[in-house]
Order: C-alpha cells, then structure tokens, then sequence
C-alpha cells in the first residue's frame, strides 16, 4: 500500500530553465539523482508530456540495483514538471507521483517538491534522507557557472 508522502523546498542559485534542464536530461539526472552511495543509469526518456522514463540506482558497494519508471504528466518550462514512479520490484507496489515547482526569485530558483504514494516498506525519512543527498548534488550542477571554453 503507498502511504508516504515527502515535501522538500529549496532556492537555488541558477535560473529555473537550467534546473528545469537539470531533471530532464539524461546525463545530468544520472550526475544528480541517485543519492550518496549509489550510481544511476538513465534506460530510457521520452521527456514530453505521455512519455516515459526507466531509470535504476545502482548499490556502489554490492551491485544491487533497483528498477523505477513512469510517465510524464505536465512538462511547463521553466515552471513546473509532474511525473509518476512506479518500482519494477512487486515488494514496492504502487504509484508515486511528484510533483516540481519552479518560482523564480531575485536570488536564482524557489523549488519546492512533493513526491506522493511512496510504498509503504520505504520509511518516509528514508526518502527524505535520500532527496537531500540528491538536492545537494543538484545544487552543486546547476548552480556552477562554467564559461565556455575557446
């Protein structure tokens, strides 16, 4: 039964659309996603409004991984993006759904983050645990300012 339900907030220092950017690109969502300890690999991602996405989290230490997918509800740029999880593991039924405001402020990005119907054996803290670890490293991506090279 999916039960959990996780609120995050945080201001960024980068304009929205590069944050936007940041969890929708392949590369950079296997950079920032998985939390410390773990390594993601992006299988699939059709980032449009219907489309889908597989991704796994890989155990650094014993190679385990988890499977993890879903849909594409709302995609606003810069603004806003709703999608669903769903585990290929049957011991974690059920759907997630998240959901991502952008609001831009005078010092970067407002984000603030929802993540419903988290199965019932993933203690709610765990996950916030795990989405701070991975907001940092979000951070530490979109916020750097790396001009471009000759």
């Amino acid at each position: 039964m999916a039960t959990g339900t996780v609120n995050l907030h945080r201001v960024l220092r980068a304009p929205a659309a590069r944050i936007y950017k940041a969890f929708l690109d392949p590369d950079a969502m296997a950079k920032w996603l998985p939390p410390n300890g773990f390594t993601g690999k992006v299988h699939e991602m059709d980032a449009r409004v219907g489309g889908r996405y597989k991704m796994s989290f890989i155990n650094f230490s014993t190679g385990n991984s988890h499977h993890f997918g879903g849909q594409y509800q709302e995609l606003v740029p810069g603004e806003k993006i709703v999608y669903t999880d769903a585990f290929d593991d049957p011991n974690l039924p059920g759907e997630m759904r998240t959901t991502i405001v952008f609001k831009t402020v005078m010092c970067g990005t407002d984000v603030s983050i929802e993540q419903s119907g988290i199965p019932e054996m993933i203690p709610t803290e765990m996950c916030y645990l795990g989405w701070q670890e991975s907001l940092v490293l979000l951070a530490q991506l979109v916020e750097a300012e790396i001009p471009d090279g000759p």
